[in-house]
């Protein structure tokens, strides 16, 4: 399907995505949307993201959830075909993410809209138990309730199609699950050094 042809077809669940949208069909209306790149990011995490309150990746906000309760909590599944945590996410580590744009920006062959993703959905539970070993703890994982107002836009299945990047080019190996959680966990969140030795002991050796 060409650019101008899956934009036809998308449905955006929220403000914020049709925002993004918009200037998608203004580049093609306007005749110069091959002459761009556009890039579409599936879930980013990685470090430096401690700013974004409540928008931070789940990764960050189910780390901290694990040094105060030892427990991770996922939303339950309304939906028959998705056990609860089995709802799934194209997960893109942000050292990828920049890799991806840092590349298109420097190709200028390139153009027209990208998805920067993995290429791979894995599951919340996957996610969750990265987590956790990259902690060297089991997994403890408690199903909540949705918010009613998340329940007819919420995505059951991300995956990014990346047969364009690969087109244009970009033949780098994506971090997988584990590796990317593990570095950033043990690398950024425990090993901190904007954090001092105590604080870090306490973060990383927390009761559950």
């Amino acid at each position: 399907m060409s650019d101008a042809g899956a934009l036809e077809s998308f449905r955006p669940l929220n403000a914020y995505g049709y925002s993004k949208h918009l200037f998608d069909f203004h580049a093609h209306r306007a005749g110069f949307l091959d002459r761009i790149v556009g890039l579409k990011y599936f879930n980013v995490f990685g470090p430096n993201e401690d700013h974004k309150g409540e928008m931070r990746s789940v990764v960050h906000k189910a780390y901290g959830q694990v040094c105060a309760s030892g427990v991770i909590q996922l939303f339950k599944s309304y939906r028959a075909d998705f056990p609860d945590g089995g709802q799934k996410r194209d997960f893109l580590y942000v050292k990828d993410a920049a890799a991806m744009t840092l590349y298109l920006a420097a190709t200028m062959e390139a153009g027209g809209l990208f998805n920067l993703g993995s290429g791979e959905a894995n599951t919340w539970i996957d996610l969750a138990r990265a987590i956790f070993a990259s902690l060297g703890r089991e997994p403890r994982i408690d199903f909540i309730e949705m918010p009613e107002v998340l329940h007819g836009k919420y995505q059951y299945f991300t995956q990014a199609d990346i047969t364009k990047l690969r087109a244009a080019g970009y033949t780098a190996r994506i971090t997988p699950l584990n590796d990317a959680v593990r570095d950033y966990v043990q690398s950024y969140m425990i090993h901190d050094a904007r954090l001092g030795d105590e604080t870090q002991s306490k973060l990383r050796f927390s009761p559950t």
